[in-house]
This record gives structure tokens, sequence and C-alpha cells, in this order.
């Protein structure tokens, strides 16, 4: 059992350690800027991972010994290493660790053993310095907000250590409770002085505030048991850390930037031409001098337009007339006909055939029957070559006042217009005018040459 005199001592050697510590890394981030201080502190549950040679300990022994609750606390400063994300966080902490028993007899056991129950709680306490290699991938522009991981070594230095034991005699039904200081040193039954580890943790630091998760594996046998075993530290926990102060930024190095591009004289190219970054601090070239720059320009070497980015205006066809002026752009053409290849002779004699042999009842704008073939035949030529232009030109005899047949010749002009519509013709690509008893090619004394001017004749053109 310890007494209160040893209590207080190992407490004042505790509080010694710690405010050692703070004068230090106190000092530390008031002389580099840059380096950060924290404290931290956490729960963890603390247990030893054991392994001996003992026969059934395995299966009869280990299964009553679980972890305990443990705390950690300290402080943690913050180096930079360059400007890729990485870190250097050394610290120093307290850390309490062991493990506890727990078995509960059953009748005929506590008979033979005279125990109704045993339980015992080892507490050990420790000094660590922790070194961790942190990496943060900012969640914010800032960069006050991060998603961060670590990982290190520790090395630790016993503090203090208890055994605390209790019992319940099953003859008397007498509780028993003592606690034992533990021995340090290299012997039988001592505990080592030191203790080398990993640390590994993982979290979230908002601003000033960090919250993580906490790992911690001893790699050294830290008790020497009176039989063959190891023994090792092992912690899982959380801890909640707050930065005490900011870290400042290096001074910015003055620099001359003569052209006020955004860009120092050191690393621009044309120092007295404002310019941009990509360039080098030149501005953006325009290789073939078309006026649009080489940013922008999809043709960087062939002179061009600025509708085009930068490229000569297409001429699919190859006709030497570009797509904006050519009405057949993936048909080779002439001028005349606006790029659209020219009409055959035995073409346009088709189309004017068929026109001739539409007629018209008389003093009417209904189409006779013998009409519909032929206009259903210039119907599917038109639908085969939507570059054609059709001009429809209504005519009437001489019967009636002038008014009136200009009136019917427009009439049946559109008429045969609609019935080419419906049988499938844009309307775009068909001109329908009346021109009354004008250009008669017919005798209109008689009756047989006024039927030949109740017609329409049809014009045809490519590429209009």
């Amino acid at each position: 059992m310890l007494s209160i005199s040893q209590h207080a001592m190992k407490t004042r050697r505790l509080n010694h350690i710690f405010l050692l510590l703070f004068l230090l890394l106190t000092t530390i981030v008031n002389t580099r800027g840059q380096i950060r201080l924290a404290a931290y502190a956490g729960i963890h549950s603390a247990n030893v991972i054991e392994s001996n040679n003992i026969p059934g300990w395995d299966t009869a022994v280990k299964k009553y010994y679980s972890a305990r609750t443990g705390f950690h606390l300290g402080f943690l400063a913050e180096i930079p290493l360059g400007n890729k994300g990485f870190f250097l966080q050394p610290g120093i902490g307290y850390s309490s660790k062991g493990r506890q028993y727990s078995k509960y007899n059953d009748s005929a056991t506590a008979l033979l053993t005279d125990t109704i129950y045993s339980e015992s709680a080892l507490k050990l306490s420790y000094v660590e310095l922790p070194f961790y290699l942190t990496y943060k991938l900012p969640l914010s522009s800032n960069h006050k907000n991060n998603f961060f991981i670590s990982a290190g070594p520790y090395f630790a230095f016993f503090f203090n250590g208890t055994m605390s034991r209790q019992n319940r005699i099953n003859s008397t039904n007498q509780f028993n409770q003592e606690n034992d200081d533990l021995a340090v040193g290299n012997a039988v039954d001592k505990y080592k002085t030191f203790d080398l580890g990993i640390n590994a943790k993982a979290g979230f630091e908002f601003g000033s505030v960090m919250i993580s998760g906490y790992y911690s594996r001893g790699l050294t046998n830290f008790y020497t048991a009176p039989y063959d075993g190891q023994f090792n530290h092992e912690l899982i926990g959380a801890t909640l850390g707050i930065w005490l102060n900011k870290a400042s930024a290096p001074a910015p190095k003055m620099s001359i930037d003569s052209d006020s591009d955004g860009i120092p004289d050191e690393q621009d190219s044309c120092p007295s031409i404002p310019g941009s970054a990509k360039w080098n601090g030149c501005p953006v070239p325009d290789t073939d001098h078309d006026g649009v720059n080489d940013d922008e320009d999809s043709c960087k070497s062939i002179p061009g337009i600025a509708k085009y980015h930068g490229c000569p205006i297409p001429d699919r066809d190859g006709d030497g007339i570009n797509d904006e002026e050519d009405h057949c752009p993936d048909q080779a053409g002439t001028a005349e006909n606006h790029g659209c290849p020219a009409l055959k002779k035995e073409v346009i004699e088709k189309i004017e055939y068929k026109g001739n042999n539409v007629t018209f009842k008389t003093s009417s704008s209904q189409l006779t029957k013998t009409s519909y073939a032929p206009l259903n035949d210039v119907a599917a030529m038109l639908k085969a070559h939507p570059e054609w232009h059709l001009t429809i030109e209504g005519f009437t005899d001489a019967s009636g006042s002038q008014e009136y047949n200009l009136a019917l010749s427009q009439q049946r002009a559109d008429v045969v217009k609609n019935y080419l519509v419906k049988r499938g013709i844009s309307s775009g690509q068909i001109t329908a005018i009346g021109y009354g008893k004008a250009r008669a090619i017919g005798d209109n004394g008689t009756s047989v040459g006024k039927a030949k001017n109740r017609r329409v004749e049809f014009k045809l053109e490519s590429g209009r």
C-alpha cells in the first residue's frame, strides 16, 4: 500500500514533467512561428496481449482477463514538412494502461477453494513520447477543415503501477481487498522502465478542434514474469484535441512585377508585356496571325475566322464554294446553282412535260383526274432531291376579266402546290405564281385552244 507522502511525491513528479514540457513546447512555438501546439485528452480501452507456455492457459485462464477503461492526455506540437500536406507531430503525454481479471466460482469450486469470487486490476501509468507522421487531406479551400491520418512510434517511461486485488471467502463470507505497489526493474516479477510501441490515429480537424480514433500497440515485453511469457500493451480509444495557437505563414518574398500581370519578373518570360501564367507571363500567341489566339484556335497554323474557332470557312464538297454559301454543302456544284449540281437537260424536260399534263376544269381550280399521275411523279422526284426548287406558274384562258383570271390562275398554282405539300414536299421547296391569261399557248377562239391555256407550267432550279 502506498502512503499519502508517496502519492503526493508521484503527483508532484507528474506535474513537474508536464510543466517542463509545456514550457519547452511554448518556447518552440514562440521561436518558430510555423509550429503549432495542441492539448489533447481522451479515453481508451486498455488491455494486455499475453502469450505464455502455461498448459491450458488459453482455454482455462485467459477468458477471465478483460480490458479496463483508461485515459490519456498531453501536448502535441506540429511542424509542417514542405507544402504537400505532411506534418511531423512530436509530443509528450500521460497514459493509463493495464487490464483486469474477474472470476466467479460455482458452488463446488467455491467450496473447494474457499473463494466465492476473486478480482484484480493491473493499473499502470506511463509518460509517453509519441512521434507521428501525419498527412492531411483538406476538406475546405482554406485548409482549416481536414481529414487526417497519423502513425509513428512511441517511447514510454514507467511512472507508477499498482495491483488491486479483492476476493470473498466462502467459509466466512468475508470480503478482502488489498493494493500492492509494483516493483520496477528487469528482475522476475518486475515491470520494465521503458516500453516501445507504435501509435496510429485517424480523424477530422475542424478549425482548432481535432477528433480522432486512436490505436496503440506495444512492441516490447513490459513485464518479466516468473514463467516464460510475453506481455504487450494494447489501447483502443478516442481523442479530443485543441490547437492552442495558430501557425503564422512564412513572410512572403518581395518580388518585382514590371508588367503588373501577377507573375514576378524572375518567372516572367515577357516581363515588360502583360501575359498569363500558362504562357510564362507572355501574351497568348497567335501563330497563324488570324486574330484568334492559340488558346481558342483549333487551326493554329492555318488562318481562319473566329466563328470557326480560328479555322477557315469549310468547303466540305470541295467545289470552291464555302459551306456558308453552299446550298448543297455535301454535293459538288457550280456558283450559278449556289453550290448545287447543274440540272441535266433531260430532268428539266421531264419536269416540264409532267407540268404540261396537269389541267383544270373550265372556270375552276379543280384538277382533272388525269393530273394526279404526273403530280405524283413530280412529288417523288422532289422528295429525292431536296436541293431542287420548283416554281409553279398558273394560267387561264381568255374567258372572264383580267382580275378574275389572275385570281383563278393563282388558285390553280396554289392547288398544285398544296397537293405536292400533302405528298410530303416542303412548302419552302415550291413557289406558286398566277399569271392570268398571259402567255397563251393555244387559240382562245377555240375550245381546244382554251383547254391548253388552262394549265400550269413547271420551272425547275437547283440550289435556290
